[in-house]
């Protein structure tokens, strides 16, 4: 079977599937979103969520909250209130951490080349720490990710650290981050959309892409400061410029059994 054969049959496998996550759906925020990915030949989707408010009881190792064995007391994918932390609180018997995580999206790609225009629009939309991971097999998946997230521990072995006036202080931190996070899925999206409509009309024509080859690392370059013009705008140029994340793509070569 060839690898485009293949592509197909791992496509058709994983939509098939029922939806294992908690929610059992695709967050509302980023359904058109993977709605759009899904539709094109050369990609889909295999996990996403929109971003959302955790407040978690279960053990602590440092900072890091072991989800395996922990109790989700309060999840949101909108901003969210004291009062609900408050309620949600009451319910904790171990250490409660509150938590935003930022959007996440992993896409099967059909080729590199693929993975790699995704790349370049999570990049200049501002999910900085977006990585390509290719399997041995044949699999290329590219993870769409970010480091503005929030994770601090409230109660320790069932007693409040924090007063409620941090806890109003931390909602707003993280509300805020959260709509700052909407922002950047929404400037994925379209960025994505006209990055593949060139994507096209450059395979539409073989004479073009012929010369593009022939200077490959010198268009690249150009083509990524065009795109990265069009995406970024004056309101989100500081924001990007103190985000300290690597940027670059990040390969990492899966066992055989991937």
């Amino acid at each position: 079977m060839d690898r485009i054969a293949e592509f197909r049959k791992w496509k058709v496998q994983c939509l098939s599937k029922a939806d294992l996550s908690r929610k059992g759906s695709v967050d509302e925020d980023v359904v058109e979103l993977v709605q759009f990915l899904n539709m094109r030949d050369q990609f889909f989707t295999t996990s996403s969520c929109a971003g959302r408010i955790l407040l978690l009881d279960g053990g602590i190792n440092g900072l890091e909250v072991q989800k395996q064995n922990c109790c989700w007391l309060l999840v949101t994918h909108k901003p969210c209130v004291k009062d609900d932390v408050i309620v949600a609180l009451k319910k904790a018997n171990g250490d409660a951490t509150l938590k935003f995580e930022p959007f996440v999206l992993h896409v099967q790609c059909r080729q590199l080349q693929d993975a790699q225009i995704l790349h370049s629009v999570a990049i200049d939309s501002g999910f900085r720490n977006s990585g390509i991971t290719v399997g041995k097999r044949g699999k290329t998946m590219l993870a769409v990710r970010s480091t503005h997230g929030l994770e601090v521990p409230l109660i320790h072995k069932g007693k409040l650290m924090v007063t409620e006036e941090y806890i109003d202080f931390l909602l707003n931190v993280a509300n805020q981050k959260m709509e700052e996070n909407k922002k950047r899925i929404e400037r994925f999206y379209n960025c994505l959309q006209h990055a593949l409509e060139r994507e096209t009309m450059t395979n539409l024509h073989p004479k073009i892409k012929e010369k593009n080859n022939s200077s490959y690392t010198y268009k690249k370059q150009r083509n990524q400061e065009k795109a990265r013009s069009q995406c970024i705008t004056k309101e989100n140029v500081k924001e990007l410029e103190n985000d300290d994340d690597d940027v670059g793509i990040n390969i990492t070569i899966f066992p055989e059994d991937y």
